[in-house]
């Protein structure tokens, strides 16, 4: 019976053992896949951003020495800071007029839309079974003076022969807020549809007109999906460079039309990595800062 008893707590701890060491396993693909996928190209992408050309390097394809120089990073946001504030600017009015167009959207959907919830959110995202150029170029179709809208504006004295509805800031942030609609629609939704029906209602018992009952009751329940769909709008389009180089002209570039030009076109790999890490960390303490004053902090 004595030499049972410590069989018994061997075999316990073993089976304690296998059973703190199963979630360790189970996460161990996961864990793998980023280190491969995401902490080594960051790591990578970190190591090119402070190296140099190297100085008799003539060929198209650069040499570059690690050096450690730092300065990359002041020297190149001094040099690309316009772009910088315009992707920066492009991003957020995209966002604004996203949140704008969405919000009615999703709360109809949520709320009035009956037996054609499920029709109406499948046309939510069937842009998405399309390729992003073809949307943005079938934009840049839609916004030309070829097309029956501008005729239109054109007939009701709203434009001019001479005006374009493409190749400007607006057509670019017009662009933005269509690319990434969906983005901000379904978080919304899901956000309003969780809220209880019942709650609006005792608003409404307690002598709150829909107004009200909207401002006090709907909008602070949907927080965590405005939250949530902003995050997924601005943070993309803050780094796009496809609707500007469609929709835009030179004066419109963005920091991702910047990046990608480094990347392929001048070869220059520390600028165009220090600039991505450089957007990187700022949209990361944008989005901190962000969630902290929503008052969402468990969305990050």
């Amino acid at each position: 019976m004595a030499a049972i008893a410590p069989a018994k707590a061997i075999r316990s701890v073993t089976s304690l053992r296998k059973k703190v060491a199963t979630p360790y396993f189970l996460l161990l693909p996961g864990l793998l896949w980023l280190l491969l996928f995401f902490v080594s190209p960051i790591l990578t992408t970190l190591s090119m951003s402070t190296k140099t050309v190297k100085a008799d390097s003539g060929s198209f394809d650069q040499t570059y020495v690690q050096n450690y120089h730092w300065a990359n990073y002041w020297d190149f946001l001094v040099e690309s800071r316009p772009q910088f504030i315009r992707s920066f600017l492009y991003a957020g009015l995209a966002t604004i007029l996203a949140l704008a167009i969405a919000y009615p959207l999703a709360y109809a959907i949520a709320f009035k839309s009956g037996r054609w919830k499920n029709v109406l959110l499948v046309l939510v995202v069937a842009p998405y079974f399309c390729s992003f150029i073809l949307r943005t170029m079938a934009w840049k179709q839609i916004l030309s003076q070829d097309n029956f809208i501008f005729k239109a504006l054109q007939s009701l004295h709203l434009v001019d022969s001479s005006v374009q509805l493409t190749s400007n800031a607006v057509a670019v942030v017009v662009g933005l807020a269509y690319n990434f609609l969906p983005f901000m629609t379904l978080p919304l939704y899901s956000s309003l549809e969780r809220i209880d029906p019942r709650t609006l209602e005792a608003s409404g018992d307690l002598y709150a007109n829909g107004f009200t009952t909207f401002r006090k009751v709907t909008v602070p329940l949907s927080m965590p999906g405005v939250v949530a769909g902003t995050l997924l709008t601005f943070i993309p389009a803050a780094g796009d460079f496809v609707n500007t180089e469609i929709l835009g002209n030179s004066n419109t570039t963005m920091i991702g039309s910047v990046i990608q030009a480094q990347f392929n076109e001048t070869r220059n790999y520390p600028k165009a990595s220090a600039l991505s890490f450089i957007l990187m960390i700022t949209i990361l303490v944008m989005v901190l800062t962000y969630v902290r004053k929503a008052g969402t902090e468990d969305l990050v």
